[in-house]
């Protein structure tokens, strides 16, 4: 790299987490070190302690979880042993971070451009002209659209993808030394992903930046990565270049990371086409009306003549970008959203315009499953009441609602004893399975998952996507299985259609999509889906 000195080196790290946690420490003894121009992916699941170590390296770790060994040294400066000032003076100068949701990083209440100028002036002495002009290169040079437009524009007018591109100018608008990236693309599409990752390569190549790129996912690691360290449980179990760590990985934990990471080639077969139809939609539409200021309506067409076939016991997997409108098309078949114009019919029975009564009734056939398990479930209430609450609704007594909750739990690989614990003592992997449970108490003969994996640890998705197809295959189930991951689909549906811009661009089964796609959306959407390099290595080493 041509310097001697590290932009960031980690020593013998150990920080302590508070009384009543599932471990003592949150890491122990970790150490490595980053390089100008040097990008080091720092890899593992959830409460690994990927998170603290980026924090504790900022100054931003709670009170409550303290480094009571180590030494973390940014350009030589101990960073633990500098005061909350120093700390302050050096975020957005020396070291800056971009977190994993620029929705609740962002002030919602300030511009883009406002929140961007607001660290200029409290780091720099440019004039307010000086500060407005380098806020709209900054935005040039994270490559946004209408620079001019995009300063005055609040967060939430913003898509996922901007709004993190926006972070990205905000973390290196001072040119720090040292960007830590936590999980940044964690819940952006495949082609939103792909965008992002080049941006911040290329801006980091550019700099000679010294990069901490926090994920769980080694797929994206594979296309940036110049060294991997991978850390299970607080400990660091393995670290090395990344070529050398991906090609021959030493430790069983980075093996079982490697081979959780989904393939592009589809597994399973399509259901014979004489099956029995059990969900179809006919030209089903849905337009949004959106107010804006002083009166303006615009007609936003989120679907457009969709029109799909479901038969009894596949699993249909519809693909797109976010806005692609994925989610429209589910809501509207779950009847939670009501349909513009077309039709929805389930076994034969047109169910789009049904009332009272009649709802009640199709709730028992037709279960969703949401993309956040937190949300999705009361956290005032346990997870018993949770699953046991449907069969209630349709007239189960109490004892035969938390029979079937037990044998739920028992399906879901959960221990029934945790039917009385609450949504927060479960991790996502667990809420999410929960969350199946609670969906299949009151039998339905369909399920729509809609993004139920997407935010979660490559080890505990591929948990799921098993779990889920064991359910399907031993309840006979009909699944709709929404994704903006085709490699998550590749492993789970029978067949593909392929959502762009509210309409379907390709349809058909999943090996005939993946390895002929016609669109070339669909081939634009399959050239962005990371970890093709790792899919391709451990193939040669077999």
């Amino acid at each position: 790299m041509g310097v001697l000195t590290p932009t960031l080196t980690i020593e013998n790290l150990t920080v302590q987490l508070p009384a009543g946690a599932d471990r003592e420490r949150a890491v122990q003894d970790v150490g490595f070190e980053i390089r100008a121009g040097e990008l080091l992916c720092l890899v593992g699941e959830s409460g690994s302690g990927k998170s603290i170590v980026a924090h504790t390296v900022m100054g931003l770790l709670p009170r409550q979880v303290r480094p009571i060994g180590g030494r973390v040294l940014l350009e030589g400066e101990d960073l633990l042993q500098a005061s909350r000032l120093r700390l302050r003076q050096l975020r957005g100068v020396k070291m800056a971070m971009i977190f994993q949701e620029p929705m609740t990083a962002l002030n919602p209440l300030m511009t883009c451009g406002a929140q961007i100028e607001e660290m200029l002036a409290q780091h720099t002495s440019l004039s307010g002209r000086d500060r407005r002009e380098r806020v709209l290169k900054m935005l040039e040079r994270v490559r946004l659209p209408e620079p001019e437009a995009l300063r005055s524009a609040y967060p939430h007018q913003l898509s996922g993808g901007q709004r993190q591109r926006v972070m990205i100018a905000m973390a290196l608008a001072l040119a720090p030394a040292l960007l830590i990236a936590d999980e940044p693309t964690t819940a952006l599409d495949v082609t939103t992903q792909a965008e992002i990752l080049k941006l911040l390569r290329d801006l980091q190549r550019e700099s000679q930046t010294a990069v901490l790129f926090i994920t769980h996912d080694l797929g994206v690691v594979a296309e940036i990565a110049d060294r991997i360290a991978v850390l299970r449980r607080g400990e660091l179990v393995e670290a090395g270049p990344a070529r050398e760590l991906l090609a021959r990985p030493q430790h069983a934990y980075t093996r079982m990371l490697l081979d959780s990471v989904p393939s592009l080639t589809p597994r399973r077969a399509p259901i014979d086409a004489r099956g029995a139809i059990q969900v179809r939609t006919r030209k089903l539409t849905k337009v949004f009306d959106e107010h804006g200021w002083f009166r303006r309506r615009r007609r936003i067409a989120a679907a457009v003549d969709v029109e799909l076939e479901l038969r009894r016991g596949e699993t249909l997997g519809l693909v797109g970008e976010s806005g692609s409108g994925k989610s429209t098309v589910a809501r509207m078949i779950a009847h939670l959203l009501e349909a513009s114009a077309g039709s929805v019919e389930v076994d034969g029975a047109e169910v789009t315009h049904l009332k009272g009564r009649a709802v009640r009734g199709f709730r028992r056939k037709v279960q969703i499953v949401f993309q956040d398990p937190y949300r999705s479930l009361n956290p005032r209430r346990t997870v018993g009441w949770a699953i046991a609450e449907g069969p209630r609704n349709f007239g189960a007594s109490k004892e035969s609602a938390w029979r079937r909750a037990c044998e739920l739990m028992d399906l879901v690989r959960l221990s029934s004893a945790a039917l009385h614990r609450f949504p927060d003592e479960f991790s996502g992997g667990q809420r999410q399975r929960i969350c199946i449970a609670r969906a299949l108490a009151v039998e339905p003969e369909v399920l729509i998952a809609d993004e139920a994996v997407s935010a979660l640890d490559v080890s505990v998705q591929a948990q799921i996507l098993r779990l889920l197809e064991e359910i399907q295959c031993r309840l006979q189930l009909t699944v709709l299985f929404i994704t903006h991951d085709l490699r998550v689909a590749a492993q789970i549906c029978n067949r593909i259609a392929v959502m762009h811009r509210g309409r379907i661009v390709e349809q058909g089964a999943a090996s005939t999509v993946f390895r002929e796609p016609k669109h070339e959306y669909t081939r634009t959407l399959l050239a962005a889906a990371p970890g093709r390099e790792i899919r391709f290595k451990t193939e040669v080493e077999a």
